[in-house]
C-alpha cells in the first residue's frame, strides 16, 4: 500500500513539473478565443439591435409629431383645449360642424379615428402649448413644462425622472403662418428597456452554453489530432527506458503533417540505432583485429627481453616483424576509419556531386603509371561529361578499391578492362572492372564485402589485405543510392560493376 501512494505521489509530482496537457492548453486557448469571438458578436448584435429599436422609435415618435402638427394647422388663432381636441379628433368618416360647446368636443372624442388611438400608447405622452408656453391638453394625466421654443429633433432625454425619446416642434398655422402654439411629445423608454433587458440575459446564456460547447469540442478535437503526437511520445518514453529493443512509432495515415512526423522520427530512430550497432561493430572489429599484431608485438617484446637483445639476429628479425606488425595495424586502423565514415555520408556528403568522365579518366592514367606491368583498357561509352551524385574523394576511393584488388589477384595475364556507359533506364552511370586473374569461388562470391573476409587468408595477409577494401567500396556506393555487384568465374578472372545515380535524376527526386 505504501509503495502505490507512492508511486501515486511520484506520478503527481511528474505531472505537476510538466504543468498543463497540451490537450487542457488547446482547449482552453480554443474556448478562450470562441468566447472573446461570441462577445465581440453579441456586444455588436446588442449594441445594432437596441440602437435599431432606438432609432424605430424615434421615426415613429416623429411622424406621429408631424401628423399632430398637420392636423393643429388647420387652426387659426392660439390652441386651446377645445380647437385641440376638434383637430385630432377630425375624421373623414365623420365630419363634424366646428362647435366649441363640452358636447360637440365630448361627442368629437367618440369618433377617434386609428390616429388618435396612437395617441393613447402606454409610454406616449404628447403636450400641446400655446403661444404663452401655457399647457392646453395632454394624452396621460401628467404635467410637464415646455422644455424649450425651438424645435428639438428626436433625443434621448430625462423628462419628469424618466428616461426616454424628447421631440419639440411649433405648430404655425396654415392659414395665416403665424405661431399657433408648441408640440412637446416624449415615448418613455420602459419597452426598450425591457427588451435590453431579455436581450443582455439571453446572451449571456449563449455566451455560457457557446463556452462550455467550444471547451467540451475544443478537449475532442485536441484530443482526436494530438493523439498521433501522444503515441509518439510515448514511443520516446519506452525507448527512453529501454534503448536497446526495437521499437518503433505506429504508421499514421493521415497524410499530414503528423504522418510526416512519425515517418521522420521512425527514420531517426533507425539511423541512432544504425550509429549505435556501426560503433558497437567499429569496437569488436578493432578489439578483434588487433589482437593478432598486439601478441605478435608482444612476443617479440618478451622475447627480447629475456635473450634476444644479446643475439643481433634475433633483434633485427623481432625488430622487422613488430614494425611489420604496426604498419598492419596502421593500415587496419585507417581502413576502420574510413568504413565508419563510409556508413555517415548520408550526413556530410549528402548533395555532393562528381564529373564521371573526368574522375574515370584520372583514376586510369594514375594506375598506368603505378602499375607499368599491366596493361589498362577503357572503354569510355560517355559522349559528354556527366555528373553523379558522389564525392569526388569517395567515388576515386571506390574505383581505386576495385582496380587495387584487380592488380593483387592477378595472375599471369596481366590486364585489366575498364568501361563506363549509362545504364539502361539513364538513370545510373554504370562503370565495369574486370580483371583476368584466379576469380572467386561461387560459394564465397556473396562473403566477398563481408567486413574482414578474405578469399585466401594467408596471400591475402602476405599482400597487406585486411578484408575491409570491399566492405568500404559497398558501404560507400550504397549510401550514395549505388549499388556494387561482382561476377566471377573460377580461374579466368572477375568483374565488378559499379552503378551510381546521375545527379540531375537525385535532384527531381
Amino acid at each position: 500500500m505504501k509503495k502505490r501512494l507512492k508511486k501515486i505521489k511520484e506520478a503527481y509530482e511528474e505531472r505537476k513539473k510538466r504543468g498543463l496537457s497540451l490537450s487542457i492548453k488547446w482547449t482552453l486557448a480554443s474556448s478562450f478565443f470562441i468566447f472573446v469571438v461570441f462577445t465581440v458578436f453579441a456586444a455588436i448584435t446588442y449594441k445594432s439591435t437596441v440602437s435599431s429599436i432606438v432609432s424605430r422609435e424615434k421615426e415613429n415618435l416623429h411622424t406621429t409629431v408631424e401628423e399632430i402638427a398637420r392636423r393643429l394647422e388647420n387652426n387659426t388663432g392660439q390652441l386651446t383645449f377645445s380647437n385641440s381636441v376638434h383637430s385630432l379628433t377630425e375624421s373623414s368618416e365623420y365630419p363634424a360642424a366646428v362647435d366649441n360647446s363640452g358636447d360637440a368636443v365630448a361627442n368629437n372624442i367618440f369618433r377617434l379615428d386609428s390616429f388618435v388611438s396612437e395617441l393613447s400608447q402606454a409610454d406616449l405622452k404628447v403636450f400641446i402649448y400655446n403661444t404663452n408656453q401655457e399647457l392646453v391638453f395632454e394624452t396621460k394625466n401628467s404635467t410637464a413644462a415646455l422644455k424649450q421654443t425651438k424645435d428639438l429633433a428626436p433625443t434621448i432625454e430625462t423628462l419628469e425622472g424618466e428616461t426616454g425619446i424628447l421631440e419639440i416642434t411649433a405648430v404655425r398655422s396654415k392659414k395665416t403662418k403665424q405661431p399657433i402654439g408648441h408640440i412637446q411629445a416624449f415615448y418613455e423608454l420602459k419597452t426598450v428597456k425591457a427588451i435590453q433587458k431579455r436581450l443582455v440575459t439571453t446572451l449571456i446564456i449563449l455566451e455560457a452554453v457557446a463556452f462550455l460547447l467550444s471547451a467540451a469540442l475544443g478537449y475532442l478535437l485536441s484530443s482526436y489530432f494530438l493523439k498521433p503526437v501522444k503515441v509518439l511520445r510515448d514511443t520516446m518514453e519506452a525507448i527512453r527506458k529501454n534503448p536497446e529493443e526495437d521499437i518503433h512509432a505506429p504508421v499514421i495515415n493521415t497524410r499530414d503533417e503528423l504522418a510526416d512526423l512519425s515517418e521522420i522520427f521512425n527514420e531517426m530512430i533507425d539511423r541512432m540505432r544504425r550509429y549505435i550497432e556501426q560503433q558497437e561493430q567499429f569496437v569488436e572489429d578493432v578489439s578483434h583485429e588487433l589482437r593478432t599484431p598486439v601478441a605478435i608485438i608482444e612476443g617479440h617484446l618478451k622475447l627480447l627481453t629475456r635473450w634476444g637483445k644479446e643475439d643481433p639476429e634475433v633483434l633485427d628479425e623481432s625488430l622487422s616483424a613488430s614494425l611489420q606488425e604496426i604498419s598492419r595495424m596502421k593500415t587496419l586502423v585507417q581502413e576502420m576509419l574510413d568504413l565508419s565514415r563510409a556508413e555517415q555520408v548520408d550526413i556530410q556528403y549528402r548533395d555532393k556531386t562528381a564529373k564521371a568522365k573526368e574522375v574515370i579518366h584520372q583514376v586510369y592514367n594514375n594506375f598506368q603509371l603505378l602499375y607499368p606491368e599491366f596493361t589498362f583498357n577503357l572503354d569510355d561509352d560517355l559522349d559528354q561529361e556527366v555528373d553523379v551524385a558522389i564525392y569526388r574523394d569517395h567515388f576515386e576511393q571506390i574505383m581505386i578499391i576495385i582496380l587495387d584488388n584487380a592488380v593483387k589477384y592477378s595472375s599471369k595475364r596481366k590486364e585489366i578492362h575498364i568501361s563506363d556507359a549509362l545504364e539502361g533506364t539513364g538513370r545510373y552511370l554504370e562503370i565495369a572492372i574486370q580483371d583476368f586473374g584466379e576469380g572467386i569461388p561461387s560459394k564465397e562470391l556473396k562473403r566477398i564485402f563481408d567486413r574482414f573476409y578474405r578469399v585466401d587468408k594467408a596471400r591475402s595477409r602476405n599482400q597487406g589485405g585486411n578484408g575491409l577494401g570491399l566492405s568500404i567500396a559497398q558501404q560507400l556506393v550504397e549510401n550514395y543510392k549505388g549499388n556494387l555487384q561482382a561476377d566471377s568465374v573460377l580461374g579466368e578472372g572477375t568483374v565488378f560493376r559499379i552503378f551510381l545515380p546521375l545527379a540531375k535524376h537525385v535532384s527531381e527526386e
